[in-house]
């Protein structure tokens, strides 16, 4: 059985990258197992470094992370070697002895067979793809928020960056057509800007939630009335992320919320609350809210700087 035992007893297996040179890994915890995928060779650099989930943040060993179709693959392989070297050695004992004489009697052995099969699997397609902008790892995931793999920083102020250069881009093509056109994507760029801001708040609310007083109230704060969320912010953890901020900036921050509270749920004419909030003329009244490209690309600015003092003041408590 010599082709049998010159297999040893250890195989290494090599998995084959999908054809955007991402390979799948898949969370070992039953409640999650969340599936994603990463570039090897970006990211973070040595040995035995742990992988970290995107989706619920468990932390293990990367060969804790292989996919049930990465496992039943890895067995194939093995099997179809195990199996030919059998197939080789159980061939080499063929023989054929012919029969003698008038009366005689003769007796062969044939081996028939192939090898098993190779299960062969694809990785599956995801929505979101992120270069960690700590430690350059490529991932995909589902969704848009999550951890990275290699260095567990949450993405969501990644995202929130993102986003609003999205919203200066659709700013820059607003200069380039008719007064009409130019106005609704200002007004677009307006309720990119804030629902941007919206998702990437209650998402870091939520990771970082078991830090604060009532961990179940922090997740469900909500950033589309921003001045109600700051009040939130500081109950639950303690911190005043617009601390910083000028008060005249903090008003202009607060304007353009309520702007955009008009243009989505009053056709952007001015009503009472709307003046109780932001403090402009009564004159106001009844008259349709204006918006500007400069407005926006202002508050894209101190979006950034609010998000930013947000997202460090609570990774670092």
């Amino acid at each position: 059985m010599r082709h049998l035992r010159s297999l040893g007893s250890q195989f290494s297996i090599s998995l084959p990258p999908d054809e955007e040179g991402l390979i799948g890994r898949e969370c070992p915890v039953a409640e999650c197992e969340g599936y994603f995928k990463l570039q090897p060779g970006t990211g973070l650099e040595g040995e035995n470094l742990p992988c970290h989930c995107p989706y619920c943040g468990h932390k293990a060993g990367p060969d804790k992370f292989f996919t049930k179709a990465q496992v039943e693959y890895a067995k194939s392989v093995v099997m179809r070697q195990v199996t030919g070297a059998l197939l080789k050695d159980l061939k080499s004992l063929e023989f054929n002895y012919r029969p003698r004489g008038a009366f005689g009697i003769g007796i062969s052995m044939k081996v028939r067979g192939q090898p098993t099969r190779i299960r062969q699997y694809r990785e599956k397609k995801l929505e979101t793809e992120v270069v960690c902008d700590r430690c350059t790892l490529r991932y995909t995931i589902y969704g848009v928020f999550g951890f990275c793999p290699d260095c567990a920083v949450h993405n969501s102020l990644q995202i929130l960056n993102k986003n609003v250069e999205l919203v200066q881009k659709l700013l820059a093509v607003a200069e380039t057509q008719e007064p009409q056109v130019a106005q609704h994507l200002i007004e677009n760029a307006l309720e990119d800007c804030v629902s941007t801001f919206d998702g990437f708040g209650r998402e870091t609310c939520r990771v970082f939630a078991p830090k604060a007083l009532k961990p179940e109230k922090a997740a469900e704060i909500r950033f589309q009335n921003i001045g109600a969320a700051r009040d939130r912010v500081k109950e639950q953890f303690g911190l005043d992320f617009a601390a910083t901020a000028a008060p005249a900036d903090w008003t202009d921050v607060l304007r353009a919320f309520q702007k955009r509270h008009l243009l989505a749920h009053k056709m952007g004419v001015v009503d009472a609350d709307y003046l109780s909030a932001t403090g402009d003329s009564p004159s106001l009244l009844g008259r349709k809210v204006s918006i500007s490209g400069g407005e926006v690309r202002e508050l894209v600015v101190r979006l950034r700087t609010l998000g930013g003092e947000l997202f460090r003041s609570l990774e670092g408590k």
